[in-house]
Formats: C-alpha cells, structure tokens, sequence
C-alpha cells in the first residue's frame, strides 16, 4: 500500500514538473546568433503575458533559466535574454566585465539586442503581444531600466541589485512603464549616491516607481550562488533568503497586477 502511494505521488509530482517546459532558443539581432531560453507551462491554455529575463553579467547561465521556469510556473512565457552573442557565458570577473562593458559602452547594440529579443518573444504562439515585463538581475537590473529609459514598450520593469547610474538623459513622460527596484542597502556597488540619484532622476521623469531598499543586505542578494562567487573571486557579494524571497513575492503580485 505504501509503495503504490508512494509511485502516485511521485507520478503526480513528475507531471506537474513536466508541465513546465524549458528549451534553448536562437533569433537573430542583426547579423548576430543569440542564444536564449525559453521557458513555458504546457498545461496553460490561451495566450499569457510574456516576460523577459536578462542575466548577470556572467550570461544567460542556468540562475537565469532557473529564474525563467519559476515564471513559467506562474503561468508565464519567459525568454531569457542573450545580451552578448551566441550565448557567450563568463567564468570569470574579468571575462563578465569585459562583456559586460561592451554593452554598456554601446547603448543602440544593447537597445537593438534587447529589442531582438522582445520580438521574438511577443511571436510566440502563447503569449499576448504587447503584454510584456522585464526582469534583471545585477548587469541585467542596469539594461531593463536603461530599456525603460530608452522608451522600450514594457508594461513593468524590476531591477534586483542592478546598476542604477546612467548617462542616458530622460524627461518627463519617456518612461512608460511601472518600475520596481530592489536594493540591498549595504551594496559597495550601488552606493547610496548612487541611489539618491537614481531617485532625484525618476521623480523629475514623473516615473511610476518603487525602490524597495533592504537594510544591511549587499550585493546579488536573490542568488544563492553569490556567497560561492564572493570565495572565489573576492567579490562584495552575499546571498540573503529573506530579502530574496520578500523580492520576489512582491515582483509576482507587481507582474499580477501590471499585466492582462
């Protein structure tokens, strides 16, 4: 008897795994191969909101595709997003910033691979064209608000513990969709200048926003990889649960309310 309860249950928690499905994609940005992620739930019927996932700066690695299939599970289509070329993935700081850094330098490169990637996203069969979030993470957390500045069509936009400097200049009404940060107050990479600006920069823009701030919390804060990375590579960096998972709690009732 346990043995046929236990084969039900393991046969029931394999199907609702399996409804989530997550396959590497290719698009192209130009004459450029990008190689994302796309993840989606089979079981869910119609067209749905469509959300895209942009990585640290060490690439579209499995803590982005991680990130995608937890939005699948939401009922969500998610691509992460390719922002460096044929899937290029850093294995080290030195690596990720120099990719990273080419991006940065080249805002119409960034614009046009990221847009690369809405595109290819809103094609979809099962998602609602024009329903669209962003999420980014470090590196990533810098592009999608640089997306919003630029007047990227998104609906909602989260940073976690991304860059929040620019040298973009925005004036009021350029940034249409709702914003959410979250930062880690005790982040040496996002000082509190920084934030202050960021802050002064969004109230002048007339943004709809929300900066969460967690206190005594650092950087890449949502991956549990970070503490590993800080070992490695003598990085300021610390994963911390609570504000993980407070971020994300708020980030599905923000998607839940932004978008149809």
């Amino acid at each position: 008897m346990k043995t046929a309860l236990a084969l039900s249950l393991l046969f029931f928690t394999s199907s609702a795994l399996a409804a989530v499905i997550g396959k590497d994609v290719s698009y192209k940005a130009g004459d450029t191969v990008m190689k994302g992620y796309l993840a989606y739930d089979d079981a869910v019927k119609g067209k749905r909101a469509g959300v895209l996932v942009v990585p640290e700066w060490w690439g579209a690695n499995d803590y982005a595709k991680k990130r995608a299939r937890m939005l699948a599970g939401e009922g969500y289509v998610a691509l992460v997003v390719d922002m460096y070329g044929n899937g290029q993935i850093a294995e080290n700081p030195q690596d990720a910033g120099a990719l990273a850094g080419s991006v940065n330098k080249n805002p119409p490169l960034a614009y046009a691979r990221f847009d690369a990637a809405r595109h290819f996203l809103d094609r979809q069969p099962g998602v609602k064209k024009g329903e669209t979030a962003a999420l980014g993470y470090c590196f990533g957390g810098g592009v999608v608000l640089n997306m919003a500045r630029a007047g990227m069509p998104l609906k909602a936009v989260v940073s976690y513990h991304g860059v929040l400097a620019t040298d973009m200049s925005v004036k009021p009404g350029d940034i249409k969709p709702k914003l959410r940060i979250f930062h880690g107050e005790a982040d040496p990479i996002v000082p509190p200048e920084q934030v202050q600006a960021f802050k002064t920069e969004m109230d002048n823009a007339k943004a709809d926003y929300m900066l969460v701030a967690y206190p005594g919390v650092m950087h890449t804060f949502t991956n549990r990889e970070a503490d590993s990375y800080a070992a490695q590579f003598g990085l300021p960096l610390k994963y911390d649960h609570a504000a993980d998972k407070d971020s994300w709690t708020r980030t599905l009732e923000f998607l839940k309310a932004t978008l149809k």
